[in-house]
């Protein structure tokens, strides 16, 4: 459902023109190359994006012009969507000779759009992250101290506190039974005996399956 309002240019190119859209990974219809690349280290990419020629242009320069990236035919988009295969193929060799760290670096360095494919080790170490306090620590009463997402906005007038961690199951139960759904202690009690909701020693009254 969330993507769905991506979906409508697919079927009116496949109303208008027959054209049946097919799976293009990491790649754009109208960048190339467009795609995540291998570097240096155990399972570590980088992700670039050239949006034009002129792009093209500033990457063949950052990786030292060779002569595989002077063939006329790379110079337009056109062309190197035609050998993309082989033009991804030939970034990556050049890319494996950094960490991703350092190739994003280097090709920010010319205006060239690139990141690195980041862990989950990676974003909570992550400087940017950090410095605007996107994970607060929150002690969950089962498993202890974890990590939450803090909103990624910042409100000047009205900062974001998180103050609970994920509740357990069915933690919450006997407050909306109570305070939100008004039923009595009597009537909870009722409920229970019936096998409405439940109870068990980890958390408070939980719905039963039926």
């Amino acid at each position: 459902e969330a993507a769905l309002s991506f979906v409508g240019p697919h079927v009116l190119d496949y109303m208008v023109n027959h054209s049946l859209v097919k799976r293009r990974g990491n790649r754009d219809r109208y960048m190339c190359p467009h795609g995540v690349y291998p570097c240096h280290g155990n399972d570590r990419w980088v992700a670039i994006a050239v949006t034009n020629d002129e792009d093209w242009q500033r990457l063949r320069q950052v990786m030292g012009d060779p002569e595989w990236a002077k063939n006329p035919r790379f110079d337009s988009v056109l062309g190197r969507k035609e050998k993309e295969d082989e033009v991804d193929r030939l970034i990556g060799e050049w890319t494996k000779g950094f960490t991703a760290e350092q190739a994003m670096a280097i090709l920010q360095g010319t205006g060239i759009a690139a990141g690195v494919v980041q862990t989950g080790q990676d974003l909570l170490s992550d400087p940017h992250l950090k410095q605007r306090e996107h994970f607060r620590i929150l002690n969950h009463p089962v498993i202890g101290p974890q990590s939450y997402h803090a909103p990624a906005y910042r409100l000047s007038q009205t900062p974001c506190a998180l103050t609970r961690p994920a509740p357990c199951v069915g933690e919450h139960n006997l407050y909306v039974y109570k305070e939100i759904l008004g039923f009595s202690e009597d009537e909870i009690a009722d409920m229970l005996v019936n096998g409405v909701v439940t109870t068990d020693e980890d958390a408070p009254a939980t719905v039963a399956s039926q």
